[in-house]
């Protein structure tokens, strides 16, 4: 590594040596029910192993380093909820960590990866979690150093919960013992067996959705839209996985994995495939969904349309008919009018077929409108 490239950690790690508010990290306890916080930073977990058995609890980052020279097959396991950068600069500094990695780790939001510098894995992994109450999915980051002699973790969100997966390798010296590659697989199985309750709670959200659609409910469109992106997000967190696992399996050989540790890795590969497998059927299922909704959609907007469109042809008969009558209605009523003036100079008014004529025009009137308008249907 070039002085060019140290400059950036140096500066971290100078953060990392003044003094802090408040005084000095604690030392954590054996497995502490709650972090160890210093600022916004929380030192998780701080152990150095030998034989896949705890043989200390260093107080501090630069103590666990000392550690690993108190015998050989050591290892340090270091864990960290959102650390502040002087904290990761002194760790680059301390363990030899590739300059990009630690970037990406401080800035986070970085996609699902692998990169090996050297002897140093960076495995960048996307957790997930099913919010039952909020019917969500809850989406972490969780960032991982890999060396011969150490393993650290830096999460930046409440899942997974690595006190679990540290419980678990404590409780198996004889895997823990395998190094950091043991620590990689157990995470790695932590974050895949964290997407089953999602894979499940997905699936029972698009079983709802299902029936809200044959229900016809208004708000339906909105929920797929918003599953449809939960589901698009979930992808892009387990998908690279299988990339990722295929890249580990890649270098069984070269770097000498374990038998048992291979096995483990190809379980946890099935299980991710397994996994894009229902999350892609849901994508699809999805679409499907939201193609079927838009025509039960069009379809009840036609059939309300046609209603209308009857309603309408109905009134427009009833107003013909009012009309129609109207019409015929009209003229003895404006010969009537016409006669009731009671004028003297009036024409027929002295003639005694005067009042028989008028009734006979009224009626005369009257037949050729009603013919007139049956033959055009409006009666």
């Amino acid at each position: 590594m070039t002085d060019r490239r140290l400059a950036p950690l140096t500066a971290l790690s100078t953060l990392a040596r003044r003094p802090r508010v408040g005084g000095t990290l604690t030392p954590p306890l054996r497995q502490p029910a709650t972090p160890v916080v210093t600022g916004r930073s929380r030192l998780i977990d701080n152990a150095v192993y030998s034989a896949g058995r705890r043989v200390a609890t260093p107080a501090s980052l630069a103590e666990s380093r000392e550690e690993l020279a108190g015998g050989e097959e050591r290892m340090a396991w270091l864990g960290l909820y959102r650390p502040e950068p002087h904290e990761l600069g002194e760790l680059a500094e301390l363990y030899d960590l590739p300059e990009l990695a630690v970037e990406d780790a401080i800035k986070a939001h970085q996609r699902p990866k692998f990169e090996r510098y050297g002897k140093t894995l960076f495995v960048v992994l996307k957790a997930a979690r099913y919010r039952d109450e909020v019917e969500e999915v809850e989406f972490g980051e969780l960032h991982l150093f890999l060396g011969p002699d150490f393993a650290v973790t830096v999460r930046h969100s409440e899942s997974p919960d690595l006190s679990r997966v540290r419980r678990r390798l404590e409780s198996e010296p004889a895997l823990l013992a395998k190094g950091s590659e043991a620590v990689l697989y157990a995470t790695l199985d932590a974050v895949v067996d964290g997407y089953r309750p999602v894979v499940d709670g997905l699936a029972n959200d698009i079983d709802e959705i299902e029936t809200e659609v044959f229900r016809g409910d208004p708000g339906v469109s909105r929920r797929i839209y918003e599953l449809s992106q939960e589901v698009l997000e979930f992808q892009r967190a387990a998908q690279p996985l299988t990339g990722i696992l295929a890249a580990i399996t890649a270098g069984f050989d070269k770097y000498g994995v374990d038998e048992e540790l291979r096995s483990y890795l190809r379980d946890v590969a099935d299980h991710v495939t397994q996994v894009n497998e229902r999350v892609e059927a849901f994508r699809l299922q999805l679409r499907d969904i939201l193609t079927v909704n838009a025509t039960l959609v069009a379809q009840r907007q036609n059939d309300e349309i046609r209603e209308l469109t009857e309603a309408s042809i109905a009134q427009g008969e009833e107003v013909k008919k009012i009309s129609a009558w109207a019409a015929i209605l009209f003229a003895p009523t404006l010969v009537g009018t016409v006669y009731g003036m009671n004028f003297q100079d009036m024409p027929e008014l002295a003639w005694h077929l005067g009042y028989p004529l008028a009734l006979l025009l009224m009626i005369a009137v009257s037949v050729v409108l009603y013919l007139v308008f049956k033959r055009r249907d409006w009666i």
